[in-house]
């Protein structure tokens, strides 16, 4: 497991790129997976990831696994290679912007939220 300083510094670097509460990163998975063919239970609802992220909203710093560092880290780099900050928030203009934007919130980055 990687040393307090470490973990506090993703920890804060977390919670900086995901913008979305827990309660909206919830939300947004359930909607996410609705289909008219079948639909999950809502707390089955979403990617791996995307539910691993609401899991680790819902922790205290102090219960992360080594699972829960290695997703944090993961999703650190992921929004920081996928989001543009200069050009936030603008609404999208193209498809692969609203592909974009739907993959960042799977991942708890609304980049249209202030």
């Amino acid at each position: 497991m990687a040393d307090a300083l470490e973990i506090e510094a993703l920890w804060e670097d977390f919670h900086r790129v995901v913008n979305m509460t827990s309660a909206e990163l919830a939300a947004w998975l359930r909607v996410r997976d609705a289909a008219e063919e079948t639909e999950p239970l809502p707390e089955e609802a979403g990617p791996p990831t995307g539910q691993h992220v609401l899991a680790i909203l819902q922790k205290r710093r102090t219960d992360l696994t080594d699972d829960d560092i290695r997703v944090m880290y993961e999703v650190v780099d992921t929004v920081g290679a996928l989001a543009d900050p200069e050009n936030e928030p603008e609404p999208e203009n193209t498809p692969a912007d609203t592909r974009r934007r739907h993959r960042l919130m799977t991942l708890g980055h609304d980049p249209l939220k202030p």
